[in-house]
């Protein structure tokens, strides 16, 4: 498994440091050419939203990684990455808007207004949860996963294959979220592969191979 970390901005290095530590291959993105590396899933850090939309308009990179966000490459979003992902920005400009929820900007306000929790995490139990200048998700569509409130407000989501946090889980040493993350990866290899196996099964047969031992196969045959 090896997870791409986008490094034009924010705490990328945070991310690789918990990534390291879980024993997850990973390497950063800061060019175009850094795409042609095969990886499994990709982390939008925390930083400065308006710049990174920016840069990867910039360096080219928004398009390609946009289409792997559309095929349903794991992905997730800390702070400013969350606001990358959100359909909705109250307070700025939707980027790439694959996550369908509603995100204030700086909605807890300045840096000096930053604080730390610990609440409940996709009832994994509790894990603290620095918020430095941070979003809140204002609305989450009906089939987007709520795991973390603080102060009523929506900080933690995911959607199909999408993850997305208003906190730093980076910054803490807790790993649960980065661990959650890497188990969405294997979930979707292990679909694929059984996705994957099932069609060459089909395939087999269709070549006289193999006994009719699926119904599914069948009604696939007759429906081509």
């Amino acid at each position: 498994m090896t997870i791409a970390i986008l490094a034009l901005q924010g705490a990328f290095a945070e991310h690789k440091a918990m990534l390291d530590r879980l024993g997850a291959n990973c390497f950063e993105i800061r060019k175009l050419q850094d795409l042609s590396r095969p990886f499994d899933g990709l982390i939008l850090p925390g930083g400065e939203s308006t710049v990174m939309k920016k840069l990867l308009r910039d360096l080219y990179l928004f398009d390609p990684l946009f289409s792997k966000l559309q095929d349903g490459l794991p992905v997730f979003g800390t702070c400013a990455g969350l606001l990358l992902l959100a359909k909705r920005v109250t307070g700025g400009e939707p980027c790439f808007g694959t996550l369908s929820v509603t995100a204030r900007r700086n909605a807890y306000g300045r840096q000096l207004e930053s604080f730390y929790t610990n609440q409940d995490f996709g009832g994994l139990g509790s894990i603290p949860m620095p918020f430095i200048r941070a979003p809140y998700i204002e609305q989450a569509d009906d089939f987007v996963t709520v795991l973390s409130q603080a102060d009523n407000h929506i900080v933690a989501v995911r959607e199909q294959y999408q993850l997305a946090t208003a906190f730093h889980p980076e910054l803490t040493g807790d790993p649960t979220v980065h661990r959650y993350f890497l188990d969405m990866i294997e979930e979707r290899a292990n679909q694929q592969m059984t996705h994957l196996s099932f069609h060459q099964d089909c395939k087999t047969w269709q070549a006289g191979s193999l006994s009719p031992k699926m119904g599914l196969c069948l009604t696939k045959t007759e429906n081509n």
